[in-house]
């Protein structure tokens, strides 16, 4: 089966969408499964796992509605209070649906540099092994340092690295303190990564395969196929390029690797981490 391990679906208002900014003007608008289908077709990929987008309970209850009426939605990671007292009756409500694989928070938007490390967020990032949900880490590549320290403390939860950690990749000049960093969190085995949202993360005016092409590389080596998974970060990724663009570019770089390795990234991963398959 090969899976989008990560894609966001939104009904446009400026209210819920604060983030989206005048530089985001194409992405002011309905983005729903309806949008994607022809994209996965095209592409062949069977099926997605559905990422929160707002940090509220009810972008979480509107994507499992989503997933419940459309069988090609697998999962959904959602957002739910971590650090809040309420968490652990939410939890054990959430994560009986059936739909729910994960949760996560946007750390790179948190004022404190050190939020993923404060202890009342902590508790309840450790809740969710009990329950067996993943927990998605969206951070920039200067979040590395306090992020090796949040992964020691949970070494018994499944971690999945959203968009490489966000390097600032740039044809001229490799990121290397983002490698060094990156290398060293994939030295912890329940620690995986997700091929996702690199279009976004360029610096220069354009970028092609050859852009690409160390820091895919630097993940390979470090994570290895079994441990990384394949995303499109659509719709965000149309600020950078075409979604058939991103697929063909990652097959493009993969391919050396043997057919269960392309495989394992292209949708064994995403789906033994999130769907336990």
């Amino acid at each position: 089966m090969r899976i989008d391990s990560h894609q966001h679906f939104w009904s446009y208002n400026a209210t819920d969408y604060v983030w989206m900014t005048e530089a985001h003007q194409p992405l002011r608008r309905d983005f729903l499964p309806a949008d994607l289908h022809p994209l996965l077709d095209r592409a062949g990929i069977d099926g997605t796992i559905a990422v929160q987008a707002r940090q509220m309970i009810r972008e979480t209850e509107w994507l499992v509605s989503l997933a419940e009426e459309d069988p090609r939605i697998l999962g959904v990671v959602g957002w739910l209070p971590l650090s809040e007292p309420t968490l652990p009756d939410l939890l054990a409500e959430w994560a009986e649906r059936p739909k729910i694989v994960g949760f996560r928070h946007v750390v790179h938007d948190e004022p404190d540099p050190d939020f993923i490390l404060r202890p009342d967020f902590n508790r309840g990032v450790s809740a969710l092994a009990k329950y067996g949900c993943c927990y998605d880490i969206l951070i920039f590549a200067r979040h590395l340092p306090q992020t090796l320290r949040f992964a020691d403390m949970h070494e018994d939860l499944t971690l999945i690295v959203d968009h490489i950690a966000k390097p600032a990749i740039r044809r001229a000049v490799f990121d290397q303190p983002w490698a060094d960093g990156i290398r060293e969190l994939a030295r912890r085995p329940h620690v995986h990564c997700k091929l996702s949202g690199m279009m976004t993360e360029v610096h220069d005016p354009a970028w092609d395969i050859d852009t690409m092409r160390p820091y895919v590389d630097t993940i390979l080596e470090a994570f290895g196929p079994e441990r990384i998974m394949f995303g499109s970060d659509w719709p965000v990724s149309l600020l950078g390029g075409q979604y058939q663009h991103w697929v063909d570019t990652v097959a493009a770089l993969i391919s050396p690797l043997s057919q269960t390795e392309q495989e394992a990234i292209m949708g064994g991963t995403a789906a033994r981490c999130y769907l336990g398959r």
